[in-house]
């Protein structure tokens, strides 16, 4: 099979190519240097040259809240147009599958918990990341429309928070849980006794390995073929001072945990309902959180130090 995954250089990418490769199928990966998916020209000559069956569309430009708030237009423009030119040239080239993946930022601010993938369009997304999820949430209706209209098969699946070895560390753009692990481990070096946390520590999240997470795109690809959109995560939640304090625990930090009130918390609760995936496709989550943050604790201290902040 011909197949080409966007982003497949990147943190979740690297695991989606892996398990392909693991199935039989070498991918193409185009490179940001070599390959720009805001250009509609560039989509188009890759598509033309590598003629592919499935598509994978991984590639988004994305970060945690200080990064989403330092770049709400550029986060917007760039994953809008990005979707966009796969949708179409998706449709031109007659590829037989296309999973696209969207974000648990998609979401409004105030969802039920558990999130519903029916609660979708519910109400707007938290506003420090809302023109980032906007841009994502608006490639299902692409997806969707494009079915029916021309008979594309695209899948829109939802990710929850991803963490795990290979995460992006830098300070400027991570999320959570890369960002208390190396904040940790470097007080532990530098004899500091506290560490400095954005938000007051209540708001919860749900947090999936990445590995799993490769696991359910390549079942999605492999066995659903609907136009509804579905949840990837583990199903339960943590809030983020207990994750710091087990992070604190996993890194041996006995420092103190400072709680930087003037930053945002972000949205209040996430917690996805699961049970879509699992039904329409087999998916289950198989690594528990502190196994997952042991191995990305390990892989940070072994690997993550000497190839840089942004492996």
């Amino acid at each position: 099979m011909r197949a080409v995954v966007t982003g497949g250089a990147g943190f979740l990418g690297r695991h989606v190519v892996e398990r392909l490769r693991g199935r039989g199928i070498e991918p193409y990966v185009p490179l940001i240097d070599e390959w720009d998916l805001t250009r509609a020209d560039d989509v188009e000559r890759l598509f033309a040259e590598t003629k592919p069956e499935l598509v994978i569309h991984l590639a988004a430009e994305v970060g945690g809240i200080g990064a989403n708030r330092a770049n709400p237009g550029r986060y917007w423009y760039a994953n809008l147009i990005m979707g966009a030119n796969i949708l179409e040239q998706s449709r031109l080239h007659g590829v037989d599958k296309l999973v696209v993946i969207g974000t648990i930022c998609a979401y409004p601010k105030f969802t039920p918990v558990p999130f519903k993938e029916e609660d979708l369009w519910n109400g707007y997304p938290e506003e420090t990341n809302a023109p980032y999820g906007l841009a994502k949430k608006t490639l299902l209706v692409g997806a969707q429309a494009y079915r029916d209209q021309y008979g594309l098969d695209a899948i829109y699946l939802l990710p929850v928070n991803l963490y795990g070895p290979g995460d992006n560390f830098d300070l400027e753009s991570s999320h959570v849980i890369p960002a208390q692990i190396r904040k940790m481990v470097e007080a532990i070096e530098r004899g500091e006794r506290e560490v400095v946390l954005w938000g007051d520590g209540s708001p919860t999240r749900e947090f999936l390995y990445v590995d799993d997470c490769a696991e359910a795109i390549l079942l999605a690809a492999e066995r659903y073929d609907g136009p509804d959109p579905v949840n990837l995560g583990t199903g339960s939640e943590i809030s983020i001072r207990e994750l710091a304090e087990t992070i604190a625990e996993l890194t041996g930090y006995e420092g103190e945990l400072v709680w930087d009130t003037s930053k945002p918390n972000g949205q209040p609760r996430r917690r996805l309902d699961t049970e879509r995936a699992e039904r329409l496709f087999g998916f289950h989550a198989s690594t528990p959180l502190r196994e997952g943050l042991e191995r990305t604790v390990t892989w940070y201290r072994a690997q993550g130090r000497s190839s840089g902040a942004r492996p």
